[in-house]
């Protein structure tokens, strides 16, 4: 079945609303780092662009990063893509997640648990950051919270993109997909860390360029309900917020991304 076809079905519609019923998939915050305990910390920092000192510029390249993180424009979708209502608040909005892995699709539900819109910091260190986290839920095949956070450095102007999180592998019935995810998973794992920072920064320097901003695709059988990242040349979604085009100077350095705890190569 065509991956992207999966998620345009009503099958995919009535799967996302039973996540309503579900409740995250483990009971409490990891202790400590495996292999003691299984858990995996992780932090993934990748610079997306410059723009003058200070406040985030309207229009500028945080504001821009910050609209394609909440749509989750930046994934890659190669790896994931989501399946979210419109209608549903960020903070406690399901998304349904269509997972590749080796050839295999899996139907994956998470929930947004945190929302972050802050300044953190003084001084010279201080940052203007924006962001949300998800928390995964029953069926899932891992346990643990993934947090994304679009980051301006109000002293230089730099604008990065850091993913952090903890994880840890849930338990699988099935001995074939445990295996295949005792061997991959932590790889495939940290490649989408990797891919989906390159995509978020290749995205924000053509739209500052002038592209045509990403956004959802409508869902064809509820338009409040949208699929992200959409298909090419996706139009604008209901309810989605265009930013106008400003002015700023972009950086067009090449930056390879760095993981704080985990894998620093790239694919």
């Amino acid at each position: 079945m065509v991956r992207e076809g999966r998620l345009r079905r009503g099958r995919a519609l009535s799967t996302l609303r039973a996540l309503r019923g579900a409740d995250v998939n483990y009971p409490q915050a990891p202790p400590g780092s495996a292999p003691v305990t299984g858990w995996h910390f992780d932090s993934h920092v990748r610079r997306l662009a410059s723009e003058p000192p200070g406040a985030p510029a309207a229009g500028g390249p945080w504001e821009r990063a910050c609209r394609l993180v909440r749509d989750y424009e930046f994934a890659d979708p190669r790896i994931l893509r989501g399946l979210y209502d419109l209608r549903a608040p960020l903070m406690g909005r399901d998304m349904l997640l269509d997972a590749r892995f080796y050839g295999l699709r899996f139907d994956l539900g998470v929930r947004i648990t945190s929302v972050t819109d802050t300044t953190r910091g003084t001084g010279g260190s201080e940052r203007r950051v924006w962001g949300w986290g998800y928390q995964t839920l029953e069926g899932h095949l891992e346990e643990g919270e993934l947090v994304y956070e679009v980051v301006k450095h109000l002293a230089t102007g730099d604008v990065d993109f850091v993913i952090t999180g903890h994880s840890r592998r849930a338990p699988i019935a099935n001995p074939l997909i445990r295996l295949g995810f005792l061997l991959f998973g932590r790889f495939t794992q940290r490649r989408f860390y990797r891919r989906s920072a390159r995509r978020l920064r290749r995205l924000l320097l053509d739209e500052l360029r002038g592209g045509t901003p990403s956004a959802p695709e409508p869902h064809p059988r509820d338009p409040a309900v949208v699929i992200a990242p959409g298909a090419p040349g996706t139009p604008g979604t209901p309810g989605g917020k265009r930013i106008g085009r400003g002015g700023p100077r972009e950086d067009t350095r090449e930056d390879t991304g760095r993981d704080v705890r985990g894998d620093p190569r790239e694919d």
